[in-house]
């Protein structure tokens, strides 16, 4: 078998074979097959697509590439969810407490966020103690004990994505739905999970800026894992305007515990917690979907779903205590208002992307691998779209540890992009645009 081969059959829009996307996920992955036929092969498939047997197999074939998490002690309870990426997306931290109060096992590895999105690893380490790295049965005596379990992804998950990730990223093959969708279900297959909800965004803060190629890309998931024998559902939601108020890591952390806690007065956010929820509850219990709302309303409201927020702190070693005392998280020595400098008029329009960029500058984010954040930098949005502003308003307030950086976000916030204001009240957005299963 020959690589050259394979590229050129691939490059004239023909079907791999099972045999022939091993050899090539194999050898990459040994380092026996050069970066620049690997980057050759990838512009094939972005220029032609596979079809849903290929992509299942090359998921399948990256998913053995390295270690995979075996949970099947838990029975089929076990579920997973995912984000494609978002500003201001902290639903990991209240999603996963709600299911396990309800006897859903979340078992889940998260990333870290690059760029203008944010990472649940992040968040979590923002928290005094908390442990994102555990060994295998450490991980998962919190999950046997708790019901949930959340960690940094290990170095030796689907090392084939991560290799080929690397690739993508510096030849212009990023944005193709059949390698982002293997990407992706490469890691959530090899974390064991029998049960899959991914929230796939759409709009100006989203990888995805169309509804259209979200859901293009959330039905090329969903059939990747119902090939893998997955039971899985998709919900394509709403990234047009960050997710809740805060953006940045210890901000967005104390922001769950509100909701969590009942003190927050962002029903949006909720919504899309009860959602996801709602959706990993109708999967691994098999309960209707008006079941499992009433249940995720009922453990909040009760107080339920905060005890496990809690008791899953504690239990990866984290000082919880920040849930009634804010203040063990620490602050910001720099907190900045952004006011509003122009007449009186309604938010139109809130670019999400922009507002991520500005907190990133703040020090809440990274450009690359490696870089340091400030787990205290960030935004709170005081206005969002659709409220009324006058002159003077204060629309955020900007937190960081470093006063240079306060430029650089007012830079983003002040451009012509990031706010947009009209005379009229703007009609509400949906929040979820499909459901997938």
């Amino acid at each position: 078998m020959r690589v050259y081969d394979i590229i050129q059959k691939k490059r004239d829009n023909a079907s791999l074979t099972s045999a022939e996307i091993d050899y090539i996920i194999s050898g990459f992955t040994r380092g026996d097959i050069p970066d620049y036929q690997m980057s050759a092969l990838l512009m094939a498939i972005y220029f032609n697509g596979m079809d849903a047997r290929e992509l299942t197999e090359l998921t399948e074939a990256m998913t053995r590439s390295g270690d995979t998490v075996d949970l099947s002690a838990f029975g089929d309870q076990t579920v997973d969810k995912h984000s494609t990426g978002g500003v201001g997306d902290k639903t990991t931290l209240i999603v996963a407490p709600i299911v396990a109060t309800l006897g859903g096992v979340v078992a889940k590895m998260s990333g870290r966020g690059l760029g203008h999105t944010g990472g649940t690893v992040d968040k979590l380490e923002a928290i005094p103690g908390y442990r994102t790295t555990m060994d295998r049965a450490a991980f998962l005596a919190q999950v046997q004990h708790h019901g949930v379990a959340v960690i940094g992804q290990s170095g030796h998950i689907a090392p084939a994505d991560k290799k080929i990730y690397a690739l993508r990223d510096v030849t212009a093959t990023v944005e193709s739905i059949p390698l982002i969708a293997s990407s992706i279900m490469s890691k959530k297959l090899a974390a064991g999970a029998k049960n899959i909800v991914l929230d796939v965004k759409a709009g100006s803060g989203a990888f995805m800026k169309s509804v259209d190629d979200a859901r293009r890309l959330a039905e090329t998931m969903v059939g990747i894992g119902r090939g893998a024998g997955r039971r899985m559902t998709a919900v394509v939601t709403n990234m047009d305007v960050p997710l809740g108020r805060a953006v940045g890591n210890a901000l967005e952390v104390l922001e769950a515990a509100e909701v969590l806690s009942r003190r927050s007065s962002d029903g949006l956010l909720y919504q899309i917690c009860r959602e996801l929820s709602a959706r990993m509850l109708c999967l691994c219990h098999g309960w209707t979907y008006a079941r499992s709302c009433d249940a995720v309303d009922t453990c909040v409201a009760e107080g339920a779903a905060l005890n496990k927020f809690r008791d899953w702190i504690v239990g990866q070693g984290g000082d919880a205590g920040f849930i009634d005392d804010p203040s063990r998280l620490g602050a910001a020595a720099f907190q900045v208002p952004f006011a509003y400098a122009g007449g009186t008029g309604y938010i139109a329009h809130m670019d999400a992307e922009t507002i991520g960029k500005a907190a990133s500058a703040l020090g809440a984010g990274r450009e690359k691998t490696g870089d340091t954040i400030d787990p205290l930098a960030g935004i709170v949005l005081q206005k969002s779209t659709g409220d009324f502003v006058k002159n003077g308003d204060t629309i955020a307030v900007m937190h960081t540890s470093d006063e240079r950086r306060i430029n650089d976000a007012l830079s983003y916030l002040s451009h012509e992009n990031a706010l947009t204001f009209s005379t009229d009240k703007p009609e509400p957005q949906p929040l979820i645009y499909d459901v997938v299963t």
